[in-house]
């Protein structure tokens, strides 16, 4: 993979999965990357052109609906279509991976169905194929690697070890105004009919913390497709009054210093819980 897409591919995912790689400028990418300013500035035209970066009028670049850790904002599953053509073809690639069968995407037909060119079709099906979940079979197309229930279970289990191990790295510069905050955002259901309120951010916000760059990367590499599981996964009522009872326990654990207990609930919270996802691969 040439440099540009390297840089370009890399930038996706870490803005596909709510963070940056660094500062979103020219010379702090420059410099991130290890690279001249040139091909930033190319990577920097075509995610603009693309929708993935927006260029304030001060010339500052921002992702679209950036997320910010230390708001009060919350992580909401999105109710409307993906604008962006990237987001647009991953959720469709996530929902056919789903299928109990061989599945491929056809350039021609996915640029007529998004009104996009072939070749920009092209370029994000390179950058989702560096995600595992496209495999570019010479005049069939790409194909869509399916995804079973075996797969959900290793990802957790991994998961499990990875966020664990960001937790206990990232336990002395956790901050207790930011940690309420997020205790706050997650809002329970007031009555049986009622919706509660996710805020997933401590999840992102230890792993950012824990300041190690595997970890980091596993998490960015991975987090568009199962940030789409999850999202779907979070509309089930049932499964969103247990992950905000499940986040403010560990909130509270952690804002008590309880290490240990905020290990055991941060667990529970990842291994348990998934009332839809369980059901993947169990159906033909």
């Amino acid at each position: 993979m040439e440099l540009t897409k390297k840089i370009e591919y890399d930038i996706t995912s870490h803005l596909s999965s709510g963070n940056t790689p660094c500062k979103l400028t020219v010379a702090a990418l420059a410099s991130h990357y290890g690279v001249s300013q040139t091909p930033v500035r190319t990577v920097i035209s075509k995610l603009i052109e693309g929708g993935k970066l927006i260029k304030l009028s001060n010339g500052r670049l921002q992702a679209p609906d950036a997320f910010d850790f230390t708001s009060d904002s919350t992580l909401q599953p999105s109710s409307g279509p993906a604008t962006d053509p990237y987001e647009a073809i991953l959720r469709e690639i996530v929902q056919k991976s789903l299928l109990a069968e061989e599945t491929f995407l056809r350039e021609e037909k996915t640029a007529t169905h998004h009104k996009i060119s072939r070749s920009a079709v092209r370029e994000i099906c390179h950058l989702i194929a560096g995600q595992g979940l496209l495999e570019h079979i010479p005049r069939r197309g790409w194909k869509i690697r399916h995804f079973t229930h075996a797969d959900l279970r290793a990802y957790l289990d991994t998961r499990e070890v990875l966020e664990l191990k960001a937790l206990d790295l990232a336990w002395n510069r956790l901050d207790d105004t930011e940690l309420q905050a997020m205790h706050d955002g997650n809002i329970p259901a007031n009555n049986a009919r009622d919706f509660p309120v996710i805020d997933d951010r401590i999840h992102n916000y230890i792993i950012k913390k824990s300041d190690n760059f595997y970890i980091l990367d596993f998490f960015n590499r991975h987090a568009p497709f199962f940030r789409i599981l999850f999202e779907w996964e979070g509309k089930n009522r049932e499964a969103a009054v247990e992950a905000v009872q499940q986040h403010r326990e560990i909130l509270t654990a952690i804002i008590n210093r309880d290490r240990k207990k905020a290990a055991k609930a941060l667990s529970h919270h990842i291994q348990c819980n998934h009332p839809v996802l369980d059901r993947i691969g169990t159906t033909q």
